[in-house]
């Protein structure tokens, strides 16, 4: 999964990109980072595209996209959001999500 650095980079991989996850998750957070590797292996699986930003790192998308809370989880797809799931990701449903895009 790789790192997104700016916000100018994100708003590039919506617009371009087909279909992507997006793995949101804040500093100290131990969730996000148990959560982390779960939701890799599930995109990795499916051979999915997928980005993570940190919160902290990234004032501007907390704001433009809505993201209070952390881990939250995003799929994109041809530009618009499809699918979002915070605080508590259903791995079965993020799974099946992916699934019909595919």
């Amino acid at each position: 999964m790789e790192k997104i650095q700016t916000y100018g980079d994100l708003l590039e991989k919506i617009k371009n990109e087909e279909k992507f996850l997006l793995y949101i998750k804040s500093e100290g957070c131990s969730v996000c980072e148990a959560d982390f590797p779960k939701v890799k292996e599930i995109t990795d699986k499916n051979n999915y595209t997928s980005y993570y930003i940190q919160t902290d790192e990234m004032a501007e998308a907390v704001g433009q996209l809505n993201l209070y809370t952390a881990p939250v989880v995003i799929l994109f797809y041809n530009g618009k959001e499809i699918h979002r799931q915070a605080r508590i990701i259903d791995f079965i449903e993020l799974d099946y999500r992916i699934k019909q895009t595919l």
